[in-house]
């Protein structure tokens, strides 16, 4: 049971860095456009073809 007064803390502040890490990525528009990195590799947009 000694154990829990490690991991409890090491889960806390992993999911703190995950939660900071996820609302960076969102403040830095990582997830404005998810539709549209999917569908472009199925249009041909080079034109040389």
């Amino acid at each position: 049971m000694d154990i829990l007064l490690y991991l409890i803390p090491i889960a806390l502040t992993l999911g703190v860095l995950w939660l900071g890490g996820f609302f960076w990525a969102l403040k830095d528009g990582q997830f404005d456009d998810p539709e549209g990195s999917a569908s472009r590799i199925l249009f041909d947009d080079d034109g040389d073809a």
